[in-house]
């Protein structure tokens, strides 16, 4: 029997490769986007929730802009549980701040796993299963565990987790130490990986105890926990901004990985929704569409009264939202946070951010 276990929904993301739907006060994580009529992070915390058996024990970390935002998408979550950063600082302040909190309530043998809240997962049994070989490995060797997802394409997109040798087996799934983490690679860098074997995907989920990610905070970013520590959320807005992976995963030694089965996709742009919902069909059509002679693309519209007119296309996503249309090809979505920095400039155009 392990501890308690207390999941960490990460709720602070922008999203913005997903705008014109994604908005400052309306991020991916608030958005449907597989058609179910839940948001990602409705879905995200419904999925946890038989793991730990209500909602007492689930916590969410969002920014101070979106918890309004986070309070109506999940009206179960105790008040209490939600911690609102004063100020965005990456994800290695928002699991230093939310560690220490749960660590509080709970004691420094808590097992914590921290999720992101926009991400896709198709088996959820099979999640639950992983879950719970990760929680009795962060119990049983005290191993800061990732999760790692067997690669379909060399994406340039995502990090890479190199496997080392096993280190046990837990419900029936083999752990591995891991070698090393590498950050979006180029192409034939991911081809390579992909070739290799023994690379997985980074899920940026992460399980541990409470006090082992404190302890190998302090170590590895004194700079940012101890202040914590020493003077609380207050110090928010001067803590460095960094990842929970430059912060700690690529330097820690105590880092385990599973390697997870259970269908994933971080969703991090429109081109995802193709990868979930194209099947057999010509288009992705979330929105009344009429065309001739288009194909391979991706149309969207919020509200269902609109209608998207195509010819001859091939390849392109076409956005309708509110007072924006967004027309781009397929291979060029990654350039629409370029586009919200031209849109940052033009303080006429604020509303449309």
């Amino acid at each position: 029997m392990h501890p308690k276990f207390v999941p960490v929904i990460l709720a602070g993301g922008k999203g913005e490769r997903f705008w014109p739907l994604s908005r400052k006060h309306r991020p991916k994580q608030f958005l449907c986007l597989d058609g179910s009529g839940e948001s990602l992070i409705q879905a995200t915390a419904n999925r946890l929730l038989p793991i730990v058996g209500g909602w007492e024990d689930i916590w969410v970390i969002t920014s101070k802009l979106l918890e309004t935002g986070v309070q109506e998408q999940l009206p179960s979550l105790p008040a209490a549980n939600l911690l609102a950063e004063p100020e965005g600082r990456d994800t290695a302040a928002a699991v230093a701040w939310a560690s220490l909190e749960v660590a509080k309530r709970y004691g420094d043998d808590v097992i914590i796993g921290f999720f992101p809240a926009d991400a896709w997962i198709g088996d959820v049994e099979a999640f639950a299963r992983t879950i719970d070989a990760a929680v009795e490995l962060a119990h049983t060797q005290g191993a800061i565990v990732t999760l790692g997802i067997t690669p379909t394409f060399p994406s340039t997109g995502y990090g890479y987790i190199q496997q080392g040798a096993v280190s046990s087996e837990e419900r029936g799934l083999k752990t591995y130490r891991v070698d090393r983490f590498t950050e979006k690679p180029d192409l034939a860098t991911a081809k390579d990986f992909i070739a290799n074997g023994d690379y997985t995907w980074n899920s940026g989920i992460f399980i541990f105890t409470a006090k082992t990610a404190i302890a190998e905070l302090q170590i590895h970013a004194p700079e940012l926990m101890q202040l914590l520590i020493e003077q609380g959320v207050s110090i928010y807005p001067t803590l460095p901004k960094i990842s929970i992976d430059y912060a700690l995963m690529e330097k820690t030694k105590l880092t385990h990985v599973i390697p997870a089965d259970f269908g994933w996709d971080d969703l991090g742009d429109w081109n995802a929704i193709e990868r979930l919902l194209k099947g057999d069909s010509i288009n992705v059509e979330l929105a009344n569409h009429v065309c001739i002679d288009t194909q391979g693309s991706v149309l969207y519209a919020s509200n269902p009264d609109e209608t998207i007119v195509t010819i001859g296309l091939e390849d392109v996503v076409v956005v309708r939202d509110g007072d924006v249309t967004l027309i781009v090809a397929k291979h060029r979505t990654q350039e629409i946070k370029e586009v919200l920095g031209k849109i940052k400039e033009n303080r006429e155009l604020d509303r449309l951010l």
